[in-house]
């Protein structure tokens, strides 16, 4: 029976957080407040606010069912979401896996031995290739432009920079992927920013450069897995790998946010500057940087300029005859295929569902539960109070659900893990690539390896050296397939009830 993950363990602050009742229960507390000066008047007084219920009746089933289909639809969104992430991921690893096994990593030349590929080259090459994707994904989804986080540069750093080889040190000449990052009208960090061991103001100043460490150190209890990436050399600050919103007061008690932005304007705006050049940064929530967004579209499509580089790789091979043509064909679909699964977790996060569709649901229930009061009085009493509570908190509960997993990438404790599957990624494609292609020769054939069990459990290296009956030019292959024939009468027997 499966653990229930509800009543499992402690009730922790993160439970509480995972939940919408710090987001509704201003709401409900209005209509519970309410439903009570409503039952007080009614009792208490002369004046009788009863009135006939058969509209509650009517719509109640309407809202019903547009709640139900507001709640399938956010749902099927965030399954969708999970989809493609898998998709992502396993096409990932395709790629990776077909790289790694099909790819020779010796390129010799008979002709021209001087422009034989090594062993060690040809290693690296394909070993440098797919790591960043997933993270550049991630950073999309969650609306984080540029390239300069923790997870994501010390994968790509290595990348070229300008379109032009020799003497590119125009900033005109920065290809894409470079300058959006580079532009300084892009948006700003969404929290404090981590220095970095040496800002440097030119890519081209290398002799002045010195090691710049991409992570932090920290407790040797706490998890941080940017510790196992790259040490790069870094022209600029690096952004955490993770920038979820912190959670405040105002989180807790929504209610008060229009008070939280009256206090904004009488604070004054600083940015502080020390020794360290510390960087204070704005939430991305904030109307400012909201605007910002729409007036200066200035960031990069960062998976799409890496995927052009897979492309770019994948060409290289089978121009070069590295691949063949079926290899070739299957390493193209993988990787066409990765471009959709990679547009369609774009689709999700870009549509959102209309906001008068939101606004319009939101108004019904607040009106219902206005008028609930009044319909259900003169059957229930006081008992109005806690029906209208109730009411109030199944009715905005399964809305504020709906509206949470909607975009299923953010930082919310309900929504997908993507620092999760990126890290997950991570580790399978190392495991990948820790793999070494050896020949069927040097493993098949010793002492362990029993290839005709269960009917004959001679190792194969006995049954390759021994003089036996699989060794007849005539009658040996015979004897293998009555061998093969009887392990499967016996597997067939023994393993069904």
């Amino acid at each position: 029976m499966g653990k229930n993950t509800i009543f499992s363990g402690k009730l922790t602050r993160m439970k509480l957080r995972a939940t919408v009742i710090k987001d509704i229960w201003p709401e409900i507390l209005f209509f519970t407040l309410f439903s009570m000066i409503v039952a007080l008047i009614d009792r208490l007084s002369s004046t009788k606010l009863a009135v006939n219920n058969q509209l509650l009746t009517v719509l109640g089933v309407i809202l019903g069912l547009v709640i139900s289909f507001r709640t399938t639809t956010a749902y099927e969104r965030y399954n969708e979401g999970r989809k493609l992430w898998s998709s992502v991921c396993v096409l990932c690893r395709n790629v990776a896996q077909i790289v790694w096994t099909q790819v020779d990593a010796e390129r010799p030349n008979r002709e021209k031995p001087e422009l034989a590929v090594p062993v060690l080259h040809g290693t690296i090459e394909k070993k440098s290739m797919l790591q960043a994707v997933a993270v550049s994904v991630k950073h999309m989804l969650r609306n984080e432009p540029g390239i300069y986080y923790e997870d994501l540069y010390p994968l790509i750093a290595f990348l070229p920079r300008y379109a032009y080889a020799s003497d590119g040190t125009d900033a005109n000449d920065l290809l894409p992927l470079w300058q959006a990052s580079h532009n300084k009208n892009v948006a700003p960090l969404k929290r404090v920013a981590t220095r970095t061991s040496s800002l440097m103001t030119s890519l081209e100043d290398v002799d002045e450069r010195t090691w710049s460490i991409s992570y932090r150190p920290r407790g040797y209890h706490e998890f941080y897995p940017e510790k196992v990436l790259p040490v790069v050399y870094t022209d600029h600050p690096l952004r955490p790998s993770r920038q979820p919103p912190t959670t405040g007061f105002f989180d807790y008690f929504p209610i008060l946010r229009p008070a939280k932005r009256i206090l904004r304007y009488f604070k004054p705006k600083k940015v502080e500057t020390d020794e360290d050049e510390t960087f204070i940064e704005s939430r991305s929530r904030d109307w400012d940087y909201l605007v910002r967004q729409r007036m200066e579209p200035v960031e990069s499509n960062v998976p799409l300029q890496l995927m052009m580089y897979i492309n770019s790789y994948s060409a290289f091979l089978q121009k070069s005859n590295l691949l063949s043509a079926p290899a070739g064909a299957t390493l193209t679909n993988t990787i066409n295929a990765l471009q959709d699964a990679i547009s369609g977790l774009d689709r999700i996060k870009a549509t959102p569902l209309p906001f008068a569709y939101q606004a319009h649901l939101r108004m019904t229930v607040w009106l219902y539960l206005f008028f609930l009061p009044f319909q259900i009085l003169g059957n229930m009493g006081y008992l109005t109070i806690v029906a209208t509570a109730f009411s109030a908190f199944l009715l905005l509960g399964f809305l504020e659900i709906g509206q949470e997993i909607e975009n299923p990438f953010n930082y919310d404790l309900n929504d997908l893990d993507l620092d999760g599957f990126c890290l997950a990624l991570q580790r399978e494609l190392h495991e990948i690539t820790a793999h070494p292609n050896f020949e069927p020769s040097k493993f098949c054939f010793n002492s362990w390896n029993q290839p005709f069990a269960p009917s004959d459990r001679r190792t194969a290296e006995e049954i390759v050296r021994d003089d036996n009956e699989y060794h007849d030019k005539e009658t040996g292959l015979d004897q293998i397939q009555k061998t093969l024939i009887r392990s499967w009468r016996q597997v067939d027997r023994d393993t069904r009830h």
